[in-house]
């Protein structure tokens, strides 16, 4: 047995008397001693280095003389015995050392561990190379790296690599590497792990609430705000009293109204700092939104532009006319005619290559706006389509008649009919496989469009008590807002309730949630009511505002 098997046994004879007392029966309560994060065991060091314990203290890198009991003087004798436990075999030293354990009392045996543990934890990520210290921690969790960082100067600076958080972010699904907070004075710090932080940061204020009062933007008097529009640190809200504001979600500042309409906004589009509207006056205009200007005029239709969706410099606009228009919004030229549909054209969209429309004819028509042919004609809704939604494979179609269908853009097929809801389907939003749909039956439904399972039913009893008006993924949760003057956020993978973000003081009583625009770290509410209990506004909630900020 050599030098560290001897040592193993006699800090194992030690640690069994101090754990379980000199009867060897265990004592009743109290803990043992921790090994801590850092423990090796004797038998997985090398065999053959170090051949004494002072050997072992200076492969450590400790003095070989270490601290000694100077409280009293040596027995006499003591350099004698020491020199016969020298002369015997490594066998009879370790009976010796057997008896001598076992005469010991328990304050002894603790003196003997303290001098004799410490040589067994070794800082092995400080004695591995840097790739392989960083490949170690980076199986750590984000909040354990942050406590590997307290331990010692050198495990800072690993836990602290920019590339290791990289990672991290990641796992997450952070792609961007952002400022660690844009409200901090000075120059930004633009870390992979100041980045985590604030957006761990952020989700948790989504998640708890922890954001203060909302800021309040009045306009529009008492009119409805019909579409809703979000870039940068612009608003831009639509209203049936003709006009479009454009506020600022900084200070809340109305920045511009936008005159030129000669009927109610029913739809808009936004892109940088172009806006596009379409109204009941049968036109839709092209805004620049910091001067307020009218920058086209797109005469064609020839009824209420019911829809529109924008894709790069090109937007299709469908109308109660029955028809669609391909325009150009740098020029303001109309492109492209689509006809077909019977009925008023009540959906639409758009990915630069086709054009989906639905329509109160009760179909849905995939085109190509090149050619102006209608590839395919998707029948099987026996009421009026109300929603669409489409990834360039799928198309999902929500309507009155109940049913959701998911259809083949290339075939025309129908895949599956989902169903469920017990009313009209007002608004779905599609990512991946994962379709959310809201409806007029005050439930949100998660579903897999590749399977046509019904995944969660957003309900329960803290659910909309109204009908659903919108709806939108959000950090990989679900918001949803309602007739019942409240914004829900619910957890996408499990489907549980996770908190009301908005609650109108007369939510219940006629206030209304029509429309909401979320961004990673805002949310912009347009709210107001139907019989005059709550005054048309639009609420904004920053998450991304630093403690002092908010204290302000």
């Amino acid at each position: 047995m050599g030098f560290y098997g001897t040592l193993k046994l006699i800090f194992y004879k030690m640690k069994r008397k101090l754990d379980h007392g000199p009867d060897g029966r265990p004592f009743p309560s109290g803990k043992k001693h921790c090994k801590g994060n850092g423990y090796l065991s004797p038998s997985s060091l090398v065999q053959g280095t170090p051949t004494t314990f002072g050997d072992l203290r200076l492969a450590n890198g400790h003095p070989a003389q270490r601290r000694r009991i100077t409280s009293a003087p040596p027995p006499s004798g003591l350099q004698d015995w020491l020199l016969t436990f020298q002369m015997w075999s490594g066998p009879e030293r370790l009976l010796a050392l057997d008896e001598l354990i076992d005469k010991c009392e328990t304050s002894q045996v603790k003196h003997m561990i303290e001098v004799i543990e410490p040589q067994f934890q070794r800082d092995f990520i400080s004695l591995l190379p840097k790739e392989l210290a960083l490949y170690v921690l980076a199986f750590l969790a984000p909040r354990d790296l942050l406590q590997a960082a307290q331990t010692c100067r050198y495990w800072r600076i690993l836990a602290e690599d920019n590339l290791l958080w990289r990672e991290k972010c990641r796992e997450e699904g952070i792609s961007e590497c952002m400022s660690a907070c844009r409200s901090q004075p000075g120059p930004a710090v633009t870390t992979w792990k100041s980045t985590y932080i604030r957006q761990h940061r952020i989700d948790t204020k989504w998640r708890t609430g922890d954001t203060g009062e909302p800021m309040v933007l009045k306009g529009h008097d008492d009119h409805v705000i019909t579409c809703l529009q979000f870039a940068g640190d612009l608003i831009v809200s639509g209203s049936d009293d003709n006009t479009l504001k454009v506020w600022s979600a900084i200070t809340g500042e109305c920045l511009q109204t936008l005159n030129g309409h000669n009927g109610g906004v029913w739809c808009s589009q936004m892109t940088g700092t172009t806006v596009i509207s379409g109204s009941t006056d049968r036109t839709l205009r092209v805004w620049d939104a910091e001067s307020g200007k009218c920058i086209h005029t797109l005469y064609g239709h020839m009824s209420t532009v019911r829809c529109m969706h924008l894709h790069d410099n090109r937007v299709v606009s469908g109308s109660r006319d029955t028809t669609l228009r391909v325009w150009d919004v740098v020029t303001g030229r109309c492109e492209h005619v689509l006809t077909g549909h019977v009925a008023a054209v009540r959906c639409v969209q758009y990915n630069g290559r086709r054009v989906v429309s639905g329509g109160y004819d009760d179909m849905v028509k995939v085109w190509d706006p090149e050619t102006e042919v209608c590839l395919h004609t998707l029948q099987g809704h026996t009421n009026r389509v109300y929603s669409l939604q489409f990834d360039g494979m799928f198309v999902v179609s929500g309507s009155l008649d109940t049913s959701i269908r998911v259809w083949d853009a290339e075939t025309g097929a129908c895949i599956h009919t989902l169903t469920g809801h017990q009313s009209l389907t007002s608004g779905m939003e599609l990512r991946d496989n994962i379709l959310v749909s809201g409806n007029a039956d005050s439930t949100v439904r998660v579903w897999d469009i590749r399977t046509g399972q019904c995944l969660h039913t957003l309900q329960g009893m803290n659910k909309h008590l109204s009908a659903v008006t919108c709806l939108q993924f959000c950090r990989g949760m679900i918001l949803s807002s309602s007739d019942d003057g409240t914004v829900k956020l619910w957890d996408l993978r499990t489907g549980a309730w996770i908190r009301d973000v908005v609650a109108l003081q007369s939510q219940g009583s006629g206030g209304v949630i029509w429309r909401i625009r979320a961004f990673d770290t805002r949310l912009v509410c347009a709210a107001g009511s139907r019989n005059g209990t709550e005054e048309t506004k639009l609420l904004v909630l920053d998450f991304d505002l630093d403690d002092e900020k908010e204290a302000d």
